[in-house]
């Protein structure tokens, strides 16, 4: 399970070095794609590979399933991070989350979120406004 936000840098090469608590669980290769709210996601392969059973289960017909397919999918790469712990995060890729130099990082249970850290300010802070609010809706009975 993948937890917590960290601060790294993406080098002039696009690369990103992987927090260290992350390491492990991604060094047997990981799948990066679009994720919502123009951030990346970081799945480890068996992790994709168990929700890519989930998502060939929508049907066909489906305009809406045939769409979220095509862009979760198409934008997909595999990685193999190096011996540092890095990654090469593809241009289209940065292109469509906007990533620069300043990245935040954070795990969020079964997957990794990649955000420019801008971006990331932002959606945390109209977020975090709403966070009591929502807590009965998303989780009744927990609190």
């Amino acid at each position: 399970m993948f937890l917590g936000t960290y601060s790294p840098r993406l080098d002039e090469k696009g690369r990103l070095i992987l927090p260290a608590k992350f390491r492990d669980e991604l060094s047997a290769g990981l799948v990066l794609t679009k994720g919502q709210e123009r951030c990346l996601y970081a799945f480890p392969q068996r992790e994709f590979e168990s929700m890519y059973a989930q998502l060939r289960q929508a049907p066909v017909t489906s305009k809406q399933a045939r769409d979220y397919q095509r862009v979760f999918l198409a934008g997909a790469v595999d990685e193999i991070p190096d011996k540092q712990g890095r990654i090469t995060i593809p241009p289209l890729l940065r292109a469509y989350a906007g990533l620069d130099r300043e990245l935040t990082v954070t795990g969020i249970g079964p997957r990794v979120e990649i955000w420019d850290s801008g971006a990331w300010a932002t959606y945390l802070e109209r977020a975090e406004s709403d966070f009591a609010d929502t807590a009965e809706e998303v989780m009744p009975g927990i609190f």
